[in-house]
């Protein structure tokens, strides 16, 4: 998520945040300007332009990482100097129509977004989509302890109020299944790709193949390893310009864990999207 480097609840500072809404999506003061956002629309899309799209932790970092490396053919150290959220910024915070304007081609972006406020350009099959879908179950726990590390968000009282917030969409980003549901409704009328989290965990080559495909770049096999390479856990955790922790625990009950089922079920009825659910089922034999 954007510039959380800054906003550590552990550094002491305690700047006032609160969700504002706008269009019936909720925004974070001080972070996003809903009159920025509001002209997100109308900005001008290329046909190498490349947005991202995620729900709060889904993913954006590691796609960030990808980008970065497959921009660079692999190459770690062409770009060390930067952090991935500076290569591959946020479109929807406060200043961020100037630097979209000013970036050079191709232009990178992540959003957290609904399709509503996206570019109208990209229903013109300009520019390219990436959406970056994640189990629900998994992106509601890693969201819950991202809400106690980060200041611009809320402190959950506990993990049994925060799940009553994400169910009813009372977070930023607002509700996962509509989200999901806004993008991929839409997906026929951009260039669209759609890829999961748990993919990437599974077999990040494939991922990573299917994704310079679709951007049109070629590599060479040993430079498809050096992306792959430099894009594991591992090595993410100990670059600096990644930027990326993983927390992975379920906190949910039974009781929750049937609720969560039953309201996905109805609310994903009229959706050919599918999960996996248990991250033992992405461990090789």
């Amino acid at each position: 998520m954007f510039i959380w480097q800054k906003c550590s609840k552990i550094s002491g500072e305690a700047p006032e945040y609160k969700l504002v809404p706008l269009r019936g999506f909720k925004l974070i003061s001080g972070i996003h300007s809903p009159e920025v956002v509001d002209q997100i629309q109308n900005f001008e899309i290329q046909d190498s332009d490349v947005f991202v799209i995620t729900y709060p932790k889904s993913g954006t970092i590691w796609l960030q990482q990808i980008l970065s490396l497959i921009e660079v053919k692999g190459d770690v150290t062409a770009s060390n100097e930067q952090l991935n959220s500076e290569r591959v910024p946020w479109i929807e915070l406060l200043d961020s129509r100037k630097q979209f304007v000013s970036a050079p081609s191709p232009r990178i972006c992540v959003s957290h977004l609904p399709y509503k406020f996206m570019p109208l350009g990209l229903k013109q099959k300009k520019g390219k989509v990436i959406y970056v879908a994640r189990n629900p179950k998994d992106v509601l726990v890693s969201y819950f302890h991202f809400h106690k590390y980060a200041n611009m968000l809320e402190t959950p009282k506990d993990f049994d109020t925060f799940f009553e917030k994400f169910i009813e969409g009372n977070v930023f980003g607002n509700c996962w299944f509509e989200h999901v549901k806004s993008w991929c409704s839409h997906k026929d009328e951009m260039n669209f790709l759609y890829i999961t989290y748990e993919e990437m965990i599974k077999d990040l080559r494939s991922v990573v193949e299917r994704i310079t495909s679709f951007l049109a770049r070629n590599l060479t096999s040993q430079q498809l390893n050096d992306v792959v390479e430099h894009s594991t856990f591992k090595n993410m955790k100990n670059n600096p310009q990644a930027n990326y922790q993983q927390i992975c625990c379920n906190y949910f009950t039974v009781a929750q864990n049937e609720r969560f089922d039953k309201v996905y079920q109805q609310k994903m009825k009229d959706v050919s999207l599918s999960f996996i659910w248990d991250m033992n089922d992405l461990i090789s034999p």
